[in-house]
């Protein structure tokens, strides 16, 4: 008897870890967005601290050699928080067939990686590349060619947009009427680390130091409101990551 207790205790543990396991990957993509096809590539250098004004030199000179195999959303340099040193930068495709064939022209484009890539390859410490979907919610922004950019990355529950949409669309809603930003897009991480939800807003106005009547510190974007927000939500088991960015190349 005590065998047979047993054995159905541990049958309905594994059914209901099945069932979970099937809810949590049904709702960990982003809905329509995905059959749409279209993502975004976040990719990340970290360069050597000696090699920073050169690369983005060069990478200048020759970005029209890179877009004219891929769109560019835009190119940024980390200014404060996390590892500086830093060029972030975003690019759409229209689906992984599309990757695929920009990267194949890009191995066979000569003047591309004689001008850019062989060249700047030694500059570079390290490279990180993340997959990413705009929420359902949301529509991918023109970036403001003034101000600082905000990058706020939050670390969620698994399950996806389907789990935390709701709560987090208004979390982002309430953090960027209040007039100081322009939301850019909202995106969902599908390779790399995952369950990880990027908030990225443009044409911050901030002063900086040095400046007339200046107390000493910099104002900073209020992005307090969101994490509280999302706090109260339970949304995220990570502390928020905030990058302030600058424009390089649009």
């Amino acid at each position: 008897m005590l065998a047979l207790r047993s054995i159905r205790s541990s049958l309905r543990r594994t059914l209901a870890l099945r069932a979970l396991a099937h809810q949590v990957r049904s709702s960990s993509t982003t809905g329509h967005r995905q059959q749409e096809g279209t993502f975004y590539e976040f990719c990340t250098y970290y360069l050597k601290p000696s090699n920073v004004e050169e690369f983005l030199y060069n990478f200048k000179k020759n970005v029209h050699l890179r877009t004219a195999h891929s769109e560019l959303v835009g190119y940024w340099s980390v200014g404060f928080g996390g590892r500086i040193n830093t060029v972030f930068h975003i690019w759409k495709y229209d689906n992984y067939a599309h990757r695929a064939a920009v990267y194949k022209a890009l191995a066979k484009d000569k003047e591309w990686q004689e001008r850019f890539l062989i060249p700047n390859l030694p500059f570079i410490d390290k490279q990180e590349s993340e997959i990413t979907y705009l929420v359902p919610w949301c529509k991918i922004g023109t970036p403001p060619k003034e101000g600082v950019y905000e990058l706020a990355t939050f670390l969620m529950r698994p399950g996806g947009p389907a789990l935390w949409g709701d709560a987090f669309e208004r979390a982002v809603s309430a953090h960027a009427n209040q007039g100081y930003v322009k939301l850019i897009g909202v995106f969902h991480a599908e390779f790399g680390l995952l369950n990880r939800g990027c908030m990225f807003c443009g044409g911050l106005k901030m002063r900086t130091f040095g400046q007339p009547g200046d107390t000493g510190h910099m104002k900073t974007p209020k992005s307090c409101l969101l994490v509280s927000c999302c706090r109260r939500q339970e949304l995220f088991l990570e502390p928020v990551l905030i990058h302030l960015i600058t424009l390089c190349v649009l």
